[in-house]
């Protein structure tokens, strides 16, 4: 199958989201430059790593402060629409643009990152985006809300607790 780049230099929106209730949530990455739209579907932890990546990479380039930009608390733009399941992903910093680049690709059959050239026809889809430091900032900060809106943990084994409880592992199996 032909690869397919969707390539985002300083984008309009750079957020993750979700769609669904705590629990049977699905996460996404999504980017909008004009009227160009790309949601691709990712794993909670996914996006958990690469705030926390992300942050660590902007303390490392003493980047601006969190306190510089807010999160952007609006909804996914509608429609969602999948366009690939993120696999690997990878971050750098550009310092002759002074940028964040953020790549997600489909999963390979090894699950490994496959770094390619643009004009490469075959190989997993990828999607790349090169964000300022605060807008960096501002996903790093989204990402952490994101986060903290899911189900509340169990303070004994730390898994989510649904409505209903749960087995608790470290409770004996007991419902908590």
């Amino acid at each position: 199958m032909t690869r397919r780049l969707f390539i985002f230099d300083e984008p309009d929106r750079f957020v993750a989201g979700t769609v669904g209730e705590p629990g049977d949530r699905a996460f996404y990455l999504q980017a909008r430059k004009g009227s160009a739209l790309v949601s691709v579907a990712i794993e909670k932890v996914q996006v958990a790593a690469l705030a926390a990546r992300l942050d660590d990479l902007l303390d490392a380039v003493d980047a601006p402060a969190a306190g510089a930009t807010e999160a952007d608390e609006h909804p996914l733009e509608e429609p969602v629409v999948e366009l690939f399941r993120v696999g690997a992903m990878a971050l750098a910093w550009d310092p002759a643009s002074e940028a964040v680049v953020i790549e997600a690709q489909t999963p390979t059959e090894d699950g490994d990152y496959v770094e390619l050239p643009d004009d490469a026809d075959d190989g997993p889809d990828l999607l790349r985006v090169r964000l300022a430091p605060t807008d960096a900032r501002g996903f790093v900060r989204r990402a952490e809300a994101l986060m903290a809106a899911g189900r509340p943990a169990c303070p004994f084994c730390g898994q989510p607790l649904d409505p209903s409880g749960h087995f608790c592992v470290r409770n004996n199996g007991q419902l908590n």
